[in-house]
């Protein structure tokens, strides 16, 4: 390969993407992500609504799911959103530096030549493909099952106003880039930890345990000054986008957390791959 080709060519980039594609292990992550939204459905289905849900864990949508099929996906995105979703690409950072070291490629891909740069850079391009990639895939599938059991129709917001489904498949799209903002953001904190061991399901493990911590101290009123500082602290403000008008001041602190965690933990993630003394 020659040097115009490592800066230019797009060929490592298709590589990586296609190699996340076709690991079974991706593809049975996506399914088990689809398929939730499909059993939530059917229980909905052959079962009585809850009546509520507990103070601090994001707008209801269950209650409104027999009325209309399109709740489903925001259901379902709610409750992939604490374990599942975070999993997904726990997987994918966990195993984007770590994995190649654990078998014996990521010396073979810094000699090809490969700046240490651009293949982070690469890496972290995977895992962005699969934090946009994730809600898609649980939104799709739940509009898919809850249309088919409930029925479609316009749509109640949270505001008591109803929308057209048009505008509300538009704004199921909207919440899915901004949970894919929030998910890149983790995915940052994964290709750092990756950088830091050899052993994919370590930083895949440790990764996962730090996204359970940030829920549970999320639930604590006495640690509120630890609140902002969260990861995972606004990623339910995603109900804020079936408001209306929608409230798009109230995204800003969800992003702007997101976007201070990529850069902390890229910068980070760089500063420890360019430096470290790769033997494997």
């Amino acid at each position: 390969m020659s040097q115009a080709d490592t800066r230019l060519s797009p060929r490592f980039l298709l590589s990586e993407l296609r190699l996340i594609a076709v690991r079974r292990r991706n593809q049975a992550g996506l399914a088990a992500l689809a398929a939730v939204p499909v059993i939530l459905a059917a229980a909905m289905k052959l079962t009585v609504p809850d009546a509520g849900r507990g103070p601090g864990q994001g707008p209801d949508f269950f209650s409104q799911i027999t009325g209309n099929g399109y709740f489903v996906a925001l259901a379902a995105l709610g409750v992939e959103l604490t374990l599942f979703l975070p999993i997904a690409v726990a997987m994918l950072a966990g195993d984007a530096v770590a994995g190649e070291a654990n078998q014996g490629t990521l010396r073979y891909l810094l000699t090809v030549p490969v700046a240490r740069t651009r293949l982070l850079a690469i890496k972290y391009a995977g895992i962005l493909m699969g934090a946009f990639l994730a809600p898609l895939v649980v939104a799709t599938s739940g509009l898919l099952a809850g249309f088919l059991l409930f029925g479609a129709g316009d749509v109640t917001t949270l505001s008591g106003t109803r929308i057209g489904l048009a505008t509300a498949l538009l704004r199921l799209l909207v919440i899915c880039l901004y949970l894919g903002v929030c998910l890149a953001a983790l995915g940052a904190v994964g290709l750092f930890l990756s950088t830091l061991t050899e052993q994919p399901m370590g930083a895949t493990i440790a990764l996962t345990m730090l996204t359970v911590a940030s829920f549970v101290l999320g639930q604590i009123p006495q640690l509120d000054w630890l609140h902002p500082y969260l990861l995972t602290q606004h990623w339910r403000d995603f109900g804020e986008l079936l408001r209306e008008p929608v409230a798009w001041e109230a995204l800003i602190p969800g992003l702007t957390s997101a976007g201070a965690y990529i850069l902390v933990f890229l910068s980070a993630a760089w500063a420890r791959f360019s430096g470290r003394d790769v033997t494997s």
